[in-house]
């Protein structure tokens, strides 16, 4: 079952990108349907069996309603999308810990995450609208210290498919930011939508 799911995935993301390519309402039916692949992958992997797993399987279930708001068009469904992700990042922090996290690393991915963050806001800052300033403050935060967890724990000896996750979880992001506030266009979906389910079916695995 465990291939099935990850095929739904897969299947649903490439019915989701040709909906985009296409302009078709195939992506409102395809990227939850993707969304619920990396959902049955985790379960059927045993995410209930451990605490770590129920932190990851809790955070993925806040990435599908992420991103079922974000097929919305309106500023209010965006802010849905936001605010359930920045909850999905946060508990993945938490599952990061909980699985053990080496403190040297945890520093010095701390640091790097933040030096990338100090870039990515100047990048983003003229193109935010002032009120949304502080959500995608805290998002950029959030999300840093995710990688920066997720660096911690690789060190201690967890799988790597957690760093490599969260990273690409990381560079989806950047997409969506530049989709959303600098350049909107398609292309931004067609890199960030595969990083973004490589992310969470990595996550999804590192459960096992």
């Amino acid at each position: 079952m465990t291939w099935f799911f990850t095929a739904m995935t897969v299947a649903g993301l490439a019915a989701t990108l040709f909906g985009e390519h296409r302009d078709l309402p195939l992506r409102r039916i395809a990227k939850p349907i993707a969304s619920a692949g990396f959902l049955g992958l985790a379960l059927t992997l045993g995410a209930t069996d451990s605490r770590y797993g129920w932190w990851i399987l809790i955070g993925l279930v806040f990435g599908f309603i992420g991103d079922v708001a974000l097929l919305g068009t309106v500023r209010s469904w965006f802010l849905t999308g936001l605010v359930a992700f920045l909850i999905g990042h946060l508990l993945y922090v938490v599952a990061f810990f909980v699985g053990g996290v080496a403190a040297g690393p945890l520093v010095a991915g701390a640091l790097a995450t933040a030096a990338a963050a100090l870039f990515v806001l100047r990048w983003l800052r003229p193109h935010i609208a002032p009120d949304l300033r502080g959500p995608v403050i805290a998002y950029v935060v959030i999300i840093s210290a995710m990688v920066a967890a997720a660096t911690g724990a690789t060190a201690a000896g967890n799988t790597p498919l957690i760093l490599i996750g969260a990273t690409a979880f990381y560079l989806s992001d950047l997409a969506v930011a530049r989709n959303r506030f600098v350049a909107p266009g398609a292309v931004n979906r067609f890199w960030g939508l595969p990083l973004y389910y490589l992310g969470q079916v990595l996550l999804a695995w590192s459960v096992a």
